[in-house]
């Protein structure tokens, strides 16, 4: 089964509801936690109660028999879950997709894999910076020389068309490269599972790549629904020149670009600020550390 026969004979509202309540500890919502309990998450019976819905109706939801909440049971259900904002907006991708309004992009327009001049050279102007453009795709599209230095070593700009996804899920390097790996998996696979709710083609395409490449490795994470995409966040990578580095990012979309992001790297801490700067020759301080994560 592909990827897209999943998605369309697949159950995505009950797989989110069931990972989130699953997710969530009965300390995080005043409940005593108990004895004998198989999950340390929310039993059915604690997050109807909370939403004040039926334990019937929240199994006929989980288990996809009734795919079309109302608002005010979405609501109390968000509200039980304690969900982020990022989250409730994938619970309304999820209710989408499961009412049959998952197609959402129905041209399926190709990722964009040019540059406007204008917007190109805002990415000069970041030099020294580690700073890269990417598509929805997460094709690296257009990068700073920083941003080569960073990530060249780690051999993820090594394909003609470099990806990231690509380079997470189906290069052995970068489990080294990586030393959250499995944290940096979930960032990226909750990123593609947004895109393949909306029905975009390419997006698919890419899921059904990488699932036959790598597996469970993708499938389990991509399946689960339990991440949702953060657009800044603290990220360690294992350079084999400069050592272990911390360094903060931060994804912005870029206006009337067909989809483009820019995601910038700045060093969290001295100690990678100094290594940045010797790996491209520079003098010290070129790059100051900042607070992140």
């Amino acid at each position: 089964m592909t990827i897209h026969d999943e998605l369309t004979a697949g159950n995505e509202l009950g797989t989110f509801l069931r990972a989130r309540r699953e997710a969530i500890t009965p300390a995080e919502v005043g409940l005593p936690a108990g004895n004998r309990r198989r999950t340390p998450g929310l039993r059915r019976t604690e997050l109807a109660m909370l939403a004040d819905i039926s334990v019937e109706y929240l199994t006929r939801l989980e288990q996809g028999r009734d795919r079309n909440p109302s608002p005010q049971v979405i609501g109390s259900l968000a509200d039980a879950l304690r969900l982020s904002p990022g989250e409730r907006h994938l619970l309304r991708m999820a209710i989408k997709a499961a009412g049959g309004m998952g197609s959402l992009c129905p041209a399926g327009e190709p990722a964009a894999q040019t540059v406007r001049p204008t917007l190109r050279a805002l990415l000069d102007r970041l030099e020294p910076s580690p700073a890269v453009l990417l598509n929805w795709l997460t094709d690296v599209v257009a990068w700073t020389s920083g941003f080569a230095h960073l990530v060249g070593p780690l051999g993820m700009l090594d394909d003609e068309r470099p990806n990231l996804l690509r380079y997470v899920f189906a290069d052995e390097r970068a489990l080294t490269a990586f030393p959250d790996w499995a944290a940096a998996a979930d960032q990226h696979a909750a990123a593609l599972k947004t895109h393949t709710m909306l029905g975009d083609p390419h997006a698919l395409e890419l899921a059904n790549m990488l699932a036959a490449e790598s597996g469970t490795r993708f499938t389990g994470r991509f399946t689960a629904l339990a991440a949702v995409p953060e657009p800044t966040g603290l990220l360690r990578l294992a350079h084999p020149e400069a050592g272990e580095l911390s360094l903060v990012y931060e994804t912005l979309d870029a206006p009337d670009s067909d989809g483009l992001q820019l995601r910038t790297y700045l060093p969290a801490d001295d100690a990678t600020s100094a290594a940045l700067d010797g790996l491209e020759g520079r003098r010290p301080g070129a790059l100051r550390a900042v607070s992140g994560g």
